[in-house]
């Protein structure tokens, strides 16, 4: 049980300085005092902790953690993090709340901690010990709002003006950050802002569920990742403690390919989860569409008023929320000219940079632990400068960017690079890649027979979930199978660099009335190649480290479900046969290709189970049955008038 905390904060003395230790220098023959070097305080010996329920303007109370420095000879600013994920400390197995329980660390970098800040995490509405109701990305405009539902802007007002009213020893400045989630309520949390929120930190935010972050790419379900989360992460009945020994879902086998392939269908996958799991899940599989559902949680239209300094963070190896950080940044821009808006891009994972060195992932490295330099020479000095007004060594571009391929970090004045000039990487004939349009009098096509019950793997190892090493992962498993297309150029005889978005400008044909169009972009290594020694960590899964030579780097991929090519409010069925223009982002990258590399282009229609199934046949997917699930047989071409191709934007 959580003892209610007092009214007000009684703050501790300052911790005692360490002893010195006393060395004798045996070289010079003379005593020599030397000062041990000083050692790191734990939290709970620099910190005192303290909850709280703070109310907001409908009454509702949020549950909020505040770990205050005891040194109080000095005034502090807020570090605010707003989650569903649980206000509490994982310990022993579980989320714990109470005082007594303290975190390994309190801050996304050790030089916040031990530089000294009031940090604050808070159970946003309907998760764990907060009141009210819990929404799916949280809509900002609600012409009616049930019981219970609030608006993260107002709940953040609510928040800061609490705790500038009753944590004692605070400076007035108050900065929020957050990871994925955590992001999305970052971002939604600076709208009309409080005036004492000086710096905001949305990283990995999600901004638009449906358009190319956690649920939807080009129309299509992400189908592994979304069950995989949804069925841990569940609806709540609040104020509630975690719940004691959750364990993940049993799939039964050791593929998730092999376990959604034998139900195949979307009902039949959800019938496998208990009604609990399902919850949260339907409603985003049930709205396949562009529709109001999704409309009304894009958080993008409404970044405005924004008055906090901004620092977007994102991944560019981030399975989770590729699309978010663009987003965000994007739009602060636009509705918010004259507030700082920073974009930082670096070769992670979700979340990767926050705790891991960033050195490699899977068999790829990167030269250097880039989630170090990050953590110490950007986020660090971001906070300080807009929470303590410490001077920066240097300003912070408006874009900084590492450079996959050559390893380096790149600065920006706006992204993509002005620079970067379009160009298009045309499909030719016997599987080529090049600049060239075809010539005059050219025609020609290439085609597979596609077929959902033997659909592309995404990756070429057993795994389930979504193991983070897949947007690296070597595609030569893909290859070679008769239901992928492959173009590749000649080796290169200098580097390439493509930044910015991936445009798939594809002439094709089906003769189903569906069709799924994946595409990825591939960096093809060179046959001789030095093969690293790979250390795996936590959910870096994947082969063991494998002879690099002819190795083929996902750079980037994603699908397009066929009838969402011209609106994905409004579906549209292919004609068989017909030949028709399809166009869409794959994402952003900042890629070299490097000299004696290749660069190469696969076509697919499946990537399963990353994506769900599209059954080729023009039918509303959620409710598909197996007799609709059939083969058919795809057409790409490259003539001259339906000349297909990636338009990429080519650095000079």
């Amino acid at each position: 049980m959580i003892r209610r905390p007092l009214p007000a904060l009684a703050l501790g003395v300052l911790l005692a300085c360490a002893a010195g230790a006393q060395a004798t220098n045996q070289s010079s023959g003379t005593a020599a005092a030397l000062e041990a070097p000083a050692q790191k305080r734990t939290p709970r010996e620099a910190y005192t902790k303290y909850e709280y329920r703070i109310p907001m303007r409908d009454g509702v109370k949020l549950f909020t953690t505040v770990y205050v420095p005891k040194d109080a000879s000095k005034a502090y600013p807020f570090l605010v993090q707003r989650t569903p994920y649980s206000a509490g400390v994982q310990a022993q197995g579980e989320q714990r709340y109470g005082v007594d329980w303290f975190p390994a660390a309190l801050s996304p970098t050790p030089e916040l901690e031990d530089s000294g800040y009031i940090f604050v995490t808070q159970d946003v509405r309907g998760r764990f010990m907060s009141e009210g109701a819990w929404q799916e990305m949280t809509p900002h405009l609600k012409a009616r709002r049930a019981p219970g539902e609030g608006q993260e802007s107002a709940d953040m007002h609510d928040t800061v003006e609490w705790l500038l009213k009753h944590v004692p020893n605070n400076n007035g400045r108050v900065g929020i950050w957050g990871i994925s989630y955590p992001g999305f309520y970052t971002a939604a949390s600076i709208i009309d802002s409080h005036p004492a929120i000086k710096a905001a930190s949305p990283q990995a935010p999600i901004a638009d569920l449906y358009m190319g972050d956690d649920s939807y790419h080009g129309g299509a379900f992400m189908l592994a990742a979304n069950f995989d989360f949804y069925a841990s992460f569940l609806p709540m009945k609040n104020p509630a403690l975690p719940l004691k020994n959750r364990s993940g879902f049993d799939y039964g086998e050791a593929d998730g390919y092999d376990f959604f392939l034998k139900h195949l269908t979307l009902p039949n996958i959800l019938a496998t989860m208990s009604a609990e799991q399902r919850e949260l899940l339907v409603p985003t599989i049930e709205h396949d569409t562009y529709d109001e559902f999704w409309r009304s949680r894009d958080i993008t239209p409404h970044m405005k008023n924004v008055k906090a300094a901004v620092l977007t963070v994102g991944g560019w190896f981030d399975a989770e929320d590729p699309a978010g950080p663009f987003a965000i940044h994007k739009a602060v821009g636009k509705y918010n000219p004259g507030t700082p808006n920073a974009l930082v891009m670096g070769p992670w994972v979700h979340g990767g940079w926050s705790r891991s060195d960033g050195a490699r992932l899977g068999n790829v490295s990167f030269d250097a632990k880039t989630g170090d330099y990050y953590r110490r020479e950007i986020q660090f000095p971001f906070f300080e400068q807009h929470l303590k007004g410490v001077k920066p060594a240097r300003s912070l571009p408006a874009v900084t960017a590492f450079e996959t391929g050559t390893n380096v970090w790149r600065t920006y004045a706006a992204w993509p690079p002005a620079p970067a000039k379009a160009r298009t990487l045309y499909f030719g004939p016997n599987g080529t890649l090049g600049w060239q349009q075809p010539a005059a009098g050219g025609a020609g096509y290439d085609e597979y027979v596609a077929d959902p019950r033997k659909p592309v793997p995404y990756i070429g190892y057993a795994a389930t979930g979504v193991p983070r090493e897949y947007m690296v992962s070597d595609q030569r498993f893909a290859a070679t199978r008769p239901d992928v297309l492959v173009y590749q150029s000649e080796v290169l005889e200098e580097d390439v660099t493509i930044t910015g978005p991936v445009v798939p400008k594809l002439f094709v044909s089906t003769t189903g009335t569906d069709a799924d169009w994946v595409v990825k972009l591939v960096d093809v290594y060179p046959a001789a190649y030095p093969t690293p020694s790979a250390e795996r960590k936590g959910n870096d899964v994947g082969p063991p480290s494998i002879n690099m030579g002819g190795f083929q780097q996902l750079v980037r991929g994603n699908p397009l479900r066929g009838k969402f090519r011209n609106s994905y409010e409004k579906p549209e069925p292919f004609t068989p046969g017909k030949q028709e223009a399809l166009s869409f982002e794959l994402g952003q990258v900042n890629h070299t290709f490097r000299r004696g590399h290749r660069i190469m282009v696969q076509v697919q229609s499946s990537w399963f189970p990353l994506v769900d199934l599209n059954p080729q046949t023009f039918t509303h997917i959620p409710k598909a049955k197996p007799e609709d699930f059939k083969k058919a047989t795809q057409r790409v071409y490259r003539g001259v008038g339906a000349a297909s191709g990636v338009q990429v934007l080519v650095m000079p």
